[in-house]
């Protein structure tokens, strides 16, 4: 019950244990088809080019900016929290020049901060975070498209924490990449990243393919396109590979493949709505339940995730000595946190397989328990009976 990864849903572990294919066996292909459609619909997008990148969600990440970024182009980064620092490593690597409009951790960026920061550096690329754990807040972005699109920027949104149990409205927002991964709200295992590409944002990936020995930064300024830096992440390489032309750039990942195949059947099957109703019940009954316990809840209501609550150690009390009594005498786990917020807070999850009612109520019961145990006192049973009144 952390902020990731969590439990995998049975139905995905049982078609991870089918027996492999070959990558170009006509029932393999048409499992890639199968699994292009079916992150179409997770991603809410008509994006032809909606597949996966066989790796961590890490690996959608470097994947879209190592492809998007070239050499000395302007990136402008929103930033809120330990995985919007991250994407300011990736950058730093791909050779790009790096601009912020930042926010402290806990609250979020203002859209109109983002427009006038766009306006201001007119970069080449935008590049955000929807749901960020380290914060718990969930960055709003509608209107990101078209703010990029009137200054000819691409933007990328890492949905990492919140696809499958967030809208990722990725053709409302305009969002030109944006990548996910199974093992958080999709209920499967860390391994396999969805991402999803608009027309606009692939043109000018294929365009960077065209040219054999990459570009000299001063010849950039002429139209030329520097070459994708990187040779398994070069998604004009893999969306080769994914089409029509089934060109060999990899073995696909057969076994993860089924896994997030079986994963958005399962989002999908659920419904879309139903499912993010779900975790929102989750959420708040978790919230609820850690202030009926007399905790102070980390954040601003108003932009915080479904999935993930950060909530302040008490004074007094040992955070790891409570993280290992849950583990030890419970089995569960509970997470810490990065940075600014390391030894302060927890964050508890209620995600995918896990953001259901009984494992909510027998977590926070757990965690009474064990507060109790470590001295902070606890009205029993208020947890449990906060999330009860909340999940309605």
């Amino acid at each position: 019950m952390g902020p990731g990864p969590v439990n995998a849903h049975p139905r995905v572990l049982r078609a991870m244990s089918a027996d492999l294919l070959g990558q170009f066996d006509p029932e393999f292909t048409t499992y890639m088809n199968e699994v292009m459609a079916l992150y179409r619909a997770v991603f809410q997008t008509e994006n032809r080019w909606t597949f996966l990148i066989d790796g961590t969600a890490r690996a959608g990440i470097e994947a879209a900016l190592v492809s998007l970024i070239e050499p000395g182009a302007t990136v402008l980064l929103v930033r809120s929290g330990r995985f919007g620092l991250l994407l300011s490593e990736i950058v730093e690597r791909c050779g790009g020049n790096i601009v912020t409009v930042d926010a402290e951790w806990g609250e979020v960026v203002p859209m109109s901060a983002i427009a006038e920061a766009v306006a201001t550096h007119k970069p080449a690329v935008v590049a955000c975070v929807h749901g960020d754990t380290s914060t718990t807040m969930a960055q709003p972005l509608d209107g990101l498209g078209d703010i990029c699109r009137a200054h000819g920027a691409l933007s990328y949104v890492d949905a990492t924490a919140t696809l499958g149990g967030m809208a990722v409205e990725t053709d409302k927002w305009g969002a030109d990449i944006v990548t996910g991964g199974l093992q958080k709200c999709m209920g499967g295992p860390s391994g396999s990243a969805p991402i999803t590409i608009s027309d606009r944002a692939a043109e000018f990936i294929f365009a960077r393919r065209h040219t054999e020995k990459g570009i000299a930064r001063d010849d950039l300024a002429q139209g030329g396109r520097a070459r994708i830096g990187s040779n398994y992440f070069d998604l004009a390489m893999i969306m080769d590979y994914w089409g029509e032309k089934r060109l060999n750039h990899h073995t696909e990942a057969t076994t993860m493949l089924y896994g997030a195949r079986e994963c958005a059947r399962i989002v999908l099957g659920e419904g879309l709505e139903a499912r993010f109703a779900r975790h929102a019940a989750a959420g708040r009954a978790m919230t609820a339940g850690l202030r009926g316990m007399g905790l102070t809840v980390y954040g601003d209501d108003t932009h915080r995730m479904a999935n993930v609550t950060g909530v302040f150690i008490p004074e007094g009390v040992d955070g790891e000595a409570v993280r290992r009594r849950m583990r030890e005498d419970f089995e569960i786990e509970i997470g810490t946190a990065f940075g600014p917020l390391q030894g302060k807070i927890w964050r508890i999850g209620a995600m995918g397989y896990n953001a259901m009612k009984h494992k909510v109520l027998i977590t926070l019961g757990a965690l009474e328990a064990v507060l109790r145990a470590e001295g902070f006192a606890v009205k029993s049973g208020a947890g449990v009976d906060a999330a009860l009144e909340a999940w309605g």
